[in-house]
């Protein structure tokens, strides 16, 4: 069952890991920080360099065990090849799984859902996902809806990078953070 708390809206963690959707990293990461919130990188490994599938490169601040859920208002899974990869550190998988316990905004995109569905998060709940993974998210119990952008409950899941202004918009209003939308669309 998840739990409700009370959040700051202020500080955010993205999944990262090589072949990641470049594009699904850097933009949320730039639409929070452009709103005033705080983002942070976390890896399977510390301070590691992360390739995404078109040469962005990002370093990671933090390994799975060194986030402090009480302190983390969301958590982002970009997609790619990156999920794929992430759904086999079980820390990483942990990570997610206790953060939906808490009731932690979860939001991902493309081929993010993967993770979310070795999580064990998904069962009857309203997804989306980029379309070779619907299968797998039906299977693992998830009604798939396709849209631009789906909200259930803590979670939130869009389908590919065209969605990127939709998924932003909904993750800020999430957030609480409605008043920086007019700032970050000035």
């Amino acid at each position: 069952m998840r739990k409700s708390r009370q959040r700051t809206g202020k500080n955010v963690i993205v999944l990262v890991e090589n072949e990641f959707e470049d594009a699904e990293l850097v933009e949320p990461i730039k639409h929070l920080k452009r709103a005033g919130l705080s983002v942070r990188l976390a890896g399977p490994e510390p301070a590691k360099i992360y390739r995404g599938k078109k040469g962005t490169t990002v370093k990671s601040d933090l390994k799975p065990s060194e986030v402090k859920l009480n302190d983390v208002d969301a958590i982002i899974v970009p997609g790619g090849y990156a999920p794929d990869k992430l759904r086999l550190s079980k820390p990483m998988v942990n990570l997610v799984k206790r953060a939906d316990e808490q009731g932690t905004i979860i939001a991902a995109i493309c081929h993010g859902p993967q993770l979310l569905i070795s999580a064990g998060i998904i069962k009857d709940r309203n997804v989306t996902g980029w379309p070779s993974i619907v299968i797998d998210i039906e299977n693992a119990g998830g009604k798939y809806i396709n849209q631009a952008v789906v909200r259930d409950e803590n979670l939130i899941t869009s389908r590919r990078p065209s969605d990127i202004p939709q998924f932003n918009k909904v993750l800020l209003a999430a957030l609480g953070r409605e008043a920086a939308l007019k700032k970050v669309a000035a």
